[in-house]
């Protein structure tokens, strides 16, 4: 069964391709760097998908380099998500993982579960359920990056809602998107910011927060694109920055800080790393269900931070 699986499931290396994606980027260093995200990815998703143990998967994994190593988990993922779905009476993958090797790229694990959660629709709610409370919502913003990534004519260009998403949910998946525009866009604060502006103003915030969250997470830009991006953002600049604390507190948790990450929190926070991720845990502080999910209270905290 297993080895069925394996090969049903397989993603060929070409999916993650620029050419593939018919993202009209040049090949330029920036473009090599985000494509290496896509391949790290599918390393992590087929090293999950043979369905070994998890400690030989944690091994493989943990050879990955450590700027790159959390989408070898992200991709892990997605694949022990599959499974989960598609073997019910072996349903512990996502768990132990989660609770072992997993635990310190719980974001991104997460957010692999997202993708899973995109290629199998059903059950979404009950899903959900079933991940922590307060981190759950950064799985759906795996299922707007994956519709971003690979069918941006339909939610980019067309502006398409998700179905059976509402609500908050709705929300999240546009901050998935926003951190697929980063890739779709080439790191490329003028594209992106075209991008953004085609949306309505009530979705417009949280897809500059996952633009913020890729270009700390992801990097590419360089110092002049922080800068532009930060120009760009003008009245939104609060949710790219909310984006970027993430980001810092991703890697932080993960234990894989980057220059990068340090370079894009000083320019659009204002902090270093180090103390961006510790504004995120302050703020958690007051991360409590308040007619909305703990989670954008969260996130709402350290926006109201860098307005104030």
């Amino acid at each position: 069964m297993s080895a069925i699986l394996e090969s049903v499931l397989r993603i060929q290396s070409s999916e993650v391709s620029f050419v593939r994606r018919r993202f009209n980027i040049p090949r330029t260093p920036v473009r090599t760097r985000l494509e290496r995200v896509g391949e790290t990815f599918l390393y992590g998703y087929h090293a999950a998908l043979a369905d070994r143990s998890l400690n030989m998967l944690a091994a493989q994994l943990n050879d990955i380099d450590l700027e790159f190593r959390s989408y070898g988990y992200e991709g892990a993922a997605m694949a022990l998500d599959l499974l989960d779905q598609l073997t019910p009476w072996k349903r512990w993958r996502v768990q132990t993982f989660l609770a072992g090797s997993g635990e310190p790229h719980t974001y991104m694990v997460l957010v692999g579960i997202g993708w899973s959660m995109a290629r199998i629709r059903f059950r979404l709610e009950r899903r959900l359920s079933d991940l922590d409370p307060l981190l759950r919502w950064l799985a759906i913003d795996g299922y707007g990056f994956h519709e971003g990534y690979f069918h941006w004519q339909r939610y980019i260009d067309g502006k398409s809602l998700p179905p059976k998403l509402q609500g908050y949910a709705l929300r999240a998946f546009d901050q998935g998107l926003g951190r697929s525009m980063w890739f779709i866009g080439g790191a490329d604060p003028e594209r992106i910011l075209v991008m953004i502006e085609a949306f309505p103003d009530s979705r417009r915030g949280d897809l500059w927060s996952g633009v913020g969250l890729a270009c700390a997470y992801a990097g590419g830009a360089g110092r002049a694109g922080i800068d532009r991006l930060r120009q760009l953002a003008g009245y939104w600049w609060p949710h790219l920055a909310q984006g970027t604390v993430f980001a810092a507190k991703a890697r932080a948790r993960a234990g894989n800080p980057t220059e990068h990450t340090d370079q894009a929190c000083r320019m659009l926070c204002g902090l270093p790393c180090i103390e961006a991720a510790a504004l995120s845990d302050l703020m958690l502080i007051h991360a409590v269900e308040d007619g909305q999910p703990a989670y954008e209270v969260w996130r709402h905290h350290i926006r109201m931070y860098f307005h104030a």
